[in-house]
């Protein structure tokens, strides 16, 4: 494991990888898939607030994550993203600092998570991606790309949720593969769209052993 960023990190990692195992019966399926050096766009569905931290722990080094920028607004939750190593964006029209924030990490041989769908799903399922991330992955060729599948969290603390559930949750790695050359390159935004639901294909298509 690598060197934690900073206490906070180190904290809130060790925080879920105990409630993951010791509330959640967190499971991992297929942990050998997982990119374990050099730099990847992890790429997940979202179920609920739990995905980042149950996600996030099953890597041995520490990774980095893109947030909607509307986190870093309640008291106290600047500090928080920041030291858990976020990156804020605007899902729908990704501003060129995030991209480049994205950049920046991938290129110096660093992860990060993306959840296409841009926001928790508000029935379990898995949604199309939001128009902008596939601008960001026009950018990022020759970066391996990890789909990852959640499943459970939706059961455990569903959008509008008045209580926490402690259900199973299920994690599930898919294989890494790479973006075509042709798909990257493309500009306009019916091949941005495109990108997006090739990593939605890629995650709905991992099969979860129950």
């Amino acid at each position: 494991m690598s060197i934690a960023p900073n206490f906070f990190a180190h904290f809130s990692r060790m925080l879920a990888m105990n409630l993951g195992e010791s509330f959640f019966k967190l499971r991992v399926l297929n942990r050998d898939r997982l990119i374990e050096d050099g730099p990847a766009i992890i790429v997940a569905n979202h179920q609920s607030f739990f995905d980042p931290p149950m996600i996030g722990h099953i890597f041995p080094n520490y990774i980095h994550f893109l947030a909607r920028h509307s986190l870093w607004h309640p008291p106290g939750m600047n500090y928080a993203m920041n030291h858990c190593q976020c990156i804020p964006v605007n899902q729908t029209r990704p501003d060129p600092a995030s991209i480049i924030k994205v950049l920046r990490v991938v290129r110096g041989g660093g992860r990060v998570l993306i959840f296409p769908e841009g926001s928790r799903s508000e029935d379990g399922d898995i949604h199309e991606a939001m128009p902008g991330i596939g601008l960001i992955l026009s950018k990022l060729a020759g970066i391996p790309v990890q789909p990852i599948r959640i499943d459970g969290a939706f059961d455990c603390l569903p959008i509008g949720a008045k209580a926490l559930k402690f259900m199973p949750i299920t994690v599930s790695v898919g294989k890494p593969y790479y973006l075509s050359g042709e798909s990257v390159n493309g500009r306009d935004r019916k091949a941005q769209r495109a990108l997006g639901e090739k990593v939605m294909d890629s995650i709905r298509a991992i099969n979860v052993d129950y």
